[in-house]
């Protein structure tokens, strides 16, 4: 993925421009935007396969008797007539009408957790959205496997991934630059972007994996143990739900910091794999 600094410079010809530096090799680049194709895909083909129940919960099975929910959308009958939409958070109720739980119009009134319009496919139909989920979600995990190979081999993983001591120290300055949106252009990657890509791949991408794993019947039958290390089955479903949600978050991140950093320069960097740094930071590993 493409590093939280850009080109900013370039847009002030007093300042003296520093030199093209090759920063991202082809195993990165290629892989980067094949996992942006898939999360798409992942993303909008889960949303379809969570509305055929949208509730989460916590522990081995959805309580009838008890609630152990910590995560529900649903339409209502309002008082007055028509309907609404309520999305509840560890117990907390929240009128969601147009979005979740209940959009669309009088006319042509849609009941379900999610939008059609954050779904694939837009209607409901959930054998296509888990064709269309296991299909990326396999080729997600071949392309995470070819990365992971590729980086250790080339230094990748060591240089600009796993986060070193001397990251740790500068992880204060980082965050106080990064708060004052002033972005330096280093040829390596900084403390704030090593750790929040290293949560990433060694946290958040094996969780969203092994609860998708381990939600499978086929799984279940051949590692039995699985479903287990996550707390039972719906905990597993939570957990793969919330790391989505961490992954949106982190795209939504990602994309501000390079829009604020210099896109033009982000772009050539994950494109063309030439970046340009600050005069004297060529070096910097």
């Amino acid at each position: 993925m493409s590093a939280t600094t850009g080109e900013r410079d370039d847009t002030q010809p007093h300042r003296t421009k520093g030199p093209l530096v090759y920063r991202q090799s082809i195993w990165t680049r290629v892989t980067h935007w094949v996992w942006v194709i898939c999360l798409f895909f992942l993303l909008f083909s889960g949303l379809q396969i969570f509305n055929a129940h949208p509730t989460l919960y916590i522990g081995q099975e959805s309580g009838f008797e008890y609630d152990n929910s910590v995560l529900s959308m649903h339409a209502e009958r309002r008082p007055e007539g028509g309907y609404a939409g309520y999305t509840t958070v560890l117990g907390n109720r929240i009128d969601t009408s147009g979005v979740f739980g209940y959009s669309g119009t009088e006319a042509n009134p849609e009941f379900r957790g999610f939008p059609s319009w954050l779904t694939i496919p837009s209607y409901r139909d959930l054998a296509t959205g888990r064709v269309v989920h296991f299909f990326f979600a396999w080729i997600l995990v071949g392309v995470l496997f070819v990365w992971a190979v590729a980086s250790f081999f080339n230094g990748h993983l060591r240089r600009d991934i796993v986060p070193k001591g001397a990251d740790l120290k500068a992880l204060p300055a980082d965050a106080a630059e990064h708060a004052r949106f002033r972005f330096r252009h280093h040829k390596g990657y900084n403390a704030l972007q090593k750790l929040a890509y290293a949560f990433i791949f060694f946290i958040v991408f094996p969780a969203i994996i092994l609860t998708g794993l381990s939600m499978s019947p086929g799984m279940n039958t051949a590692w039995p143990w699985l479903i287990e290390v996550f707390g039972g089955r719906q905990t597993a479903r939570t957990i793969h739900f919330t790391a989505m949600l961490v992954l949106v978050l982190f795209f939504i991140v990602h994309i501000v910091m390079v829009v604020l950093a210099g896109p033009i320069n982000e772009l050539r960097s994950m494109i063309t794999g030439w970046y340009r740094v600050d005069p004297g930071k060529e070096d910097r590993s």
